[in-house]
């Protein structure tokens, strides 16, 4: 139904003190934008299932969910989106990270320059200490 959102599944990746971010390609909604890894919920899949399955795709990453945040919804020009943010850790090491994701440093967080619909978690994470170690 044209009416409903998209759903949208969200890795809040933290690694000693430091967040997985990436930059939307170009010739996407908001190119250039920094974000967290993650992507649509395919039909038959749980958030939780996609957000595994997305950090892998676009990291090279293997993730587990470990908690999880507020759910927010948010409408842009282009789409209206609910967005499922879940607390992640890596399962493996010595996989490579695929560009254009890198690590940044919770202080670095506010000077990026993210979509308006993670403002609130953005916030959150800025504003406590490391909760996965």
């Amino acid at each position: 139904m044209a009416d409903e959102p998209t759903q949208i599944a969200i890795a809040i990746v933290e690694q000693e003190g430091c967040f997985l971010v990436g930059k939307r390609p170009p010739g996407k909604p908001l190119a250039g934008y920094a974000e967290f890894p993650g992507g649509r919920v395919e039909s038959g899949e749980t958030p939780d299932q996609a957000v595994v399955r997305e950090c892998r795709e676009e990291t090279g990453l293997s993730i587990e969910v470990v908690g999880s945040y507020e759910e927010r919804c948010h409408r842009y020009s282009h789409d209206r989106v609910h967005l499922h943010f879940f607390r992640c850790r890596l399962t493996k090491d010595g996989e490579s990270l695929k560009s254009p994701f890198t690590w940044v440093e919770r202080e670095q967080l506010g000077s990026l320059r993210f979509p308006a619909a993670n403002d609130d978690i953005l916030r959150e994470l800025m504003g406590r200490q490391s909760g996965l170690d």
